[in-house]
Formats: C-alpha cells, structure tokens, sequence
C-alpha cells in the first residue's frame, strides 16, 4: 500500500512538473518578438540613397572615384526611372479612372457621396505626403 501512494505522489508530481516546463514554453513562445529587419528603412528617397551609399562604401570599400561613379549611376537610374514613370502616367490614371468608374456603379447615392469625400481626403492625404 505504501508503494501505491508514493507512485501516485509522483505521478502528481510528475504532471505538476511537465505542467510548468510547457506553461512556461508557452509563455515563452508567447512573448517572443516576432522576427524583422534588424535596421530601419529609411522613409524618403535621400534617407535611403544615403544610406545604400554608406553601405556600399564600407562592404565593398569603394574609394573616390568609385563614389563618383556610383553617383552618376545613381542619378541617371533615378532620371529614368522619372521618365518611365512620366511616360506611363496616363495608362495609369485611366487605369484608376476605371477602378474609380466600377466602385461608383456598385454604390447608392449616399454612399457615392461618402465615397467622393473619402477620395479627396486621400488625394489631400497624397498631396501633403508629396510636399
């Protein structure tokens, strides 16, 4: 009788223990930060052509006239892409003017109406992130 209630003592024991190493690999894996960038991206254009440039200075230990090329390289991707963007502008607006067209033809009056003021406050919204 005695060796009945030290095996059920430890098998209270044993559930007690294995409760606490997976509530606390739970909590663990609950608590655990989630994986990212180890850097920030840097928001504007300059931030993040300063901060390539930066990069590629110090990995590939580029010297002077390196840097000036690179620049260069830099500046005329920068041109072009500007022109890609200029000479795509209007497929892209009657690609939106579409989207625009569909959303109104599924709305009623009012929401047509709640529909035009959200789409200026973006358009506002747009502008001010532009300036």
């Amino acid at each position: 009788m005695n060796r009945s209630k030290f095996s059920i003592a430890a098998y209270v024991l044993a559930v007690f223990l294995s409760g606490i190493v997976v509530g606390g690999f739970g909590q663990r894996l609950y608590m655990a930060r989630s994986v990212g960038a180890t850097g920030r991206m840097p928001r504007n254009p300059e931030e993040f052509r300063k901060a390539y440039v930066d990069d590629m200075r110090s990995r590939l230990r580029l010297d002077e006239p390196q840097l000036a090329r690179l620049h260069t390289i830099l500046d005329e991707t920068r041109e072009s892409y500007k022109a890609f963007k200029e000479q795509h502008k209007p497929e892209m607006k009657a690609i939106h003017d579409t989207q625009v067209a569909k959303i109104n033809a599924i709305l009623n009056d009012s929401q047509r109406a709640e529909y035009g003021r959200f789409r200026a406050e973006r358009e506002k919204l747009m502008q001010e992130r532009k300036n």
